[in-house]
């Protein structure tokens, strides 16, 4: 009673009236399931940061897809809320009061529904900020946020409708089984139309949505939800047909468009390039700032080529086949592997790599010795492979065919090395004009 009488004379003698909408976002369950999304969503951005760190494609991909966790988590918080009044045994008091059926429920879930989005928009900016010092070229991507963010309000929503409906108290964590159960399905269909308007489903580094997809899945999984709240709320429930049928309108053109909303990105095929090399060294426009890292792992590759004929125009790093005159640079994605947080892991892994690329025989099978002989030389003598040294103590301790080999291996590497710079471009440019053929007769003996 002193607390109420001090918040009476501090306003002038009136009540203090609080709206119902703050009791529920300042305290309870609402604010905890907030931070749980942080929580748990953070961990796993944390625990994958390899793989998305440094590349904003591959950033707005990863936090696109914790939406598998996160909307059977936000359905499975709203049923448990929405089963609240039940559990309290409360219902009939919270029928009592003056407001209507649609604003008692608006007053539970909205609270919830703007804790989960905020949740996710934390992640989603810490994840954004994490990217920013190692992302080394292109910008970005916001194209798929706030529909992410749409539907986890949705699913929020219609969650608290089943928790209202079903007096069951197992339903909240059935219904997140059934909820990952049937992203997981749809994710792993990979021919059904249906899985198109899945809004969890996973999108590929290489995709950007066209205009009509952002706005016919914000439709879809809003007009679901709004027409769940209105069946189940309003006083003129057939005002739930007007969503429902914006929801199927935006569901057909979903799965009848089908790819079609979807094409590939525009800066996957354009190439930043350093041409004072040979070959030159061409990089995705994705990773333009990564050029002079790549340069410089390569470089012990071009001077030794300089003077050099029959070599590609250029490495290249595009989808697709290289194009005449050209070879595929060692792949730098996905993250994770040769790039980390902007930065070749391996180096010298990378030059090996690219050398395999120049010589282009991958396909070929067993080699003619001859053709081992000189593939190993030219490797040796431009970027030889990290675990060499490795193979060869093997080679040594083991029999005498090994042994011969390793003999055989070393003695080719000394005659490359030895050569003359003028005899020495002259090989290498025979052995490069047979780049790519299996036939022995074409490898210039050494």
């Amino acid at each position: 009673m002193t607390l109420v009488r001090e918040r009476v004379k501090a306003s002038g003698g009136r009540p203090v009236l609080r709206h119902p909408l703050r009791a529920e976002a300042m305290r309870g369950f609402a604010p905890a399931a907030g931070g749980a999304v942080v929580l748990t969503l953070g961990a796993v951005l944390a625990a994958t940061a390899d793989r998305w760190q440094g590349g904003w494609v591959e950033t707005r991909s990863e936090l696109h897809a914790m939406l598998l966790l996160l909307l059977p988590f936000a359905a499975a918080a709203g049923c448990w809320l929405g089963g609240r009044e039940r559990r309290r045994r409360t219902e009939e008091l919270w029928e009592s009061v003056v407001r209507g059926p649609l604003a008692r429920f608006l007053a539970s879930a909205v609270p919830l529904a703007l804790w989960l989005v905020a949740g996710y928009a934390v992640t989603a900016a810490g994840a954004s900020l994490a990217t920013w010092p190692y992302a080394r070229g292109d910008r970005p991507y916001l194209d798929l946020l706030p529909v992410d963010v749409l539907a986890v309000a949705a699913a929020s929503v219609s969650g608290q409708v089943v928790g209202r409906v079903v007096a069951w108290r197992p339903a909240a964590p059935l219904l997140a089984l059934a909820g990952y159960a049937v992203l997981g399905l749809s994710v792993a269909s990979d021919d059904g139309a249906d899985r198109f308007v899945n809004p969890a489903l996973p999108v590929g580094h290489g995709e950007i949505p066209v205009g009509r997809q952002p706005a016919a899945m914000a439709v879809w999984v809003a007009g679901l939800a709004t027409a769940a709240v209105l069946a189940y709320a309003a006083r003129r429930r057939w005002t739930a047909l007007l969503p429902l049928a914006a929801a199927v309108a935006a569901g057909g053109l979903l799965v009848q468009t089908g790819d079609g909303l979807w094409r590939t990105n525009p800066v996957e095929n354009r190439q930043v390039c350093d041409t004072s090399t040979t070959p030159q060294v061409c990089v995705n426009a994705r990773y333009g700032a990564l050029l002079p890292q790549v340069t410089a792992a390569l470089s012990g590759i071009t001077g030794r080529l300089e003077g050099v004929r029959n070599l590609p125009v250029r490495f290249e790093d595009r989808l697709g086949a290289p194009r005449a005159g050209e070879v595929q640079l060692p792949m730098l994605t996905p993250l994770g592997s040769s790039l980390v947080r902007g930065r070749l892991t391996d180096p010298g892994q990378y030059a090996w790599e690219a050398v395999a690329m120049l010589r282009g025989r991958g396909d070929c099978g067993t080699l003619d010795p001859r053709v081992s002989l000189a593939d190993d030389a030219v490797e040796h003598y431009l970027a030889p492979s990290p675990a060499e040294e490795y193979f060869d103590r093997l080679d040594a301790r083991g029999d005498e065919e090994r042994r011969a080999g390793l003999a055989e291996r070393r003695a080719a590497r000394e005659r490359l090395a030895s050569m003359g710079a003028d005899a020495r471009r002259e090989w290498l440019s025979a052995y490069f004009a047979a780049a790519g053929d299996c036939d022995a007769r074409k490898v210039p003996a050494l």
